[in-house]
C-alpha cells in the first residue's frame, strides 16, 4: 500500500523537481511521513560509454537503469532532494507502506529490477479472511522467476507473473494485463496500480479492485490527522509534459495525495486503464485492459 509516481520524456533528460516543480516534488517526498516504510528510485540514464565495448564484455541489462532503495522514509533520507534534482529520461519512484504482515527488509523494498525491467506496486494482493498471496501455498506462480525478483513479497509475485508473460512474447503493456487478468481470477477486490518501465516504455496502470479505500488505510491516515486525504487513495492521474516551444515532450503519473490541480493540466486515469509511453520519443497513449 504505497504512493507512486513516474514519468517519460522525449528522450532528453528531465529531474522530478522540473517536471512537478520543487514545491510538489517536496510535497510528494512529504507523503512518507505516513508511507514510511522505506522508499526507492529507478532512473534511465544514457552512459557516456556502453560498458563491454573494448574489453570484450556483454553489455548488462541494467545498462542505463540507476537504481537506488532503502528502509529509511524519504522525509529522513537526504538522497531523495539529491536524486530528485538529477534529470534523467524516465524514472521510477516509490514510497511503501507494507502490505499486511510483511516484514520491512530490503528484499521488500521497490522498485524491483528483473531483466531490465523495473517494477514498482501499490496494492495489497489479500483474499477477503485478509490472507496474503504470499501465504497461499496453492497459487501457481514460476517460483524461479520470482526469486529473480530479489523480492518476498505480493508486488514481487505480481511482478513475476507480468515477467512470465514477457517471456512468452507479450509486449509489455500486453503482459501487464495479462497479469492482472489472471491474478483478479483468485483475487478479484485487490489493487494491481503499478507501474513499470523498460529502456524503451513507461506503463502506469489504473487497476483497483474496490472503490472505496480500505478501512485500515484510513485508519492509518487519520492517525495522522489526514483522513480527508484517503478519500481518493486508489486515484492515479496523468499530465502531459510540454517542452519550452510548446512541444509534447512526455507524461508524468502518479499515486494521489499531493496537489495535482487540473488547472494544471492533471487527469484523472480512469480504473482498469493504463498510460503506455516511450521514454526514447515521448509519445504516448491510454488503452483499456
Amino acid at each position: 500500500m504505497c504512493r507512486l509516481l513516474g514519468y517519460a520524456t522525449a528522450g532528453f533528460n528531465l529531474s522530478l523537481d522540473t517536471i512537478l516543480g520543487e514545491r510538489a516534488s517536496r510535497a510528494f517526498r512529504d507523503m512518507s511521513r505516513i508511507h514510511n516504510d522505506g522508499w526507492g528510485c529507478a532512473a534511465l540514464y544514457d552512459p557516456p560509454e556502453t560498458p563491454g565495448v573494448d574489453d570484450g564484455g556483454a553489455p548488462s541489462p541494467e545498462t542505463g537503469t540507476k537504481l537506488y532503495k532503502t528502509t529509511v522514509a524519504a522525509l529522513y533520507d537526504p538522497l531523495f532532494d539529491e536524486l530528485a534534482s538529477e534529470p534523467v529520461r524516465g524514472a521510477l519512484w516509490h514510497l511503501r507502506l507494507a502490505s499486511s504482515g510483511l516484514p520491512l527488509i530490503m528484499e521488500n523494498q521497490q522498485p524491483f529490477f528483473a531483466n531490465g525491467l523495473s517494477f514498482i506496486h501499490n496494492g495489497d494482493i489479500s483474499d477477503s479472511h485478509g490472507r496474503n498471496i504470499v501465504e497461499n501455498k496453492q497459487y501457481p506462480f514460476n517460483h524461479s522467476t520470482f526469486l529473480s525478483t530479489g523480492g518476498r513479497s505480493d508486488s514481487a509475485i505480481f511482478f513475476s507473473i507480468i515477467l512470465e508473460y514477457v517471456a512468452f512474447g507479450y509486449e509489455l503493456d500486453e503482459a501487464v494485463a495479462q497479469a492482472v487478468r489472471e491474478l483478479r481470477r483468485a483475487y478479484p477486490k485487490a489493487s494491481y496500480n503499478c507501474m513499470i518501465q523498460s529502456q524503451d516504455q513507461f506503463i502506469a496502470l489504473n487497476a483497483a479492485g474496490r472503490e472505496r479505500t480500505s478501512s485500515r488505510i484510513v485508519e492509518i491516515y487519520e492517525e495522522y490527522g489526514e483522513g480527508a486525504k484517503a478519500a481518493d487513495y486508489r486515484v492515479m492521474r496523468y499530465r502531459a509534459l510540454v517542452n519550452e516551444q510548446g512541444a509534447a515532450a512526455g507524461v508524468v503519473v502518479a499515486s494521489s495525495g499531493f496537489d495535482q490541480p487540473e488547472a494544471d493540466g492533471w487527469r484523472e486515469l480512469g480504473n482498469n486503464q493504463m498510460v503506455v509511453a516511450s521514454n526514447r520519443t515521448g509519445e504516448w497513449a491510454i488503452r483499456e485492459i
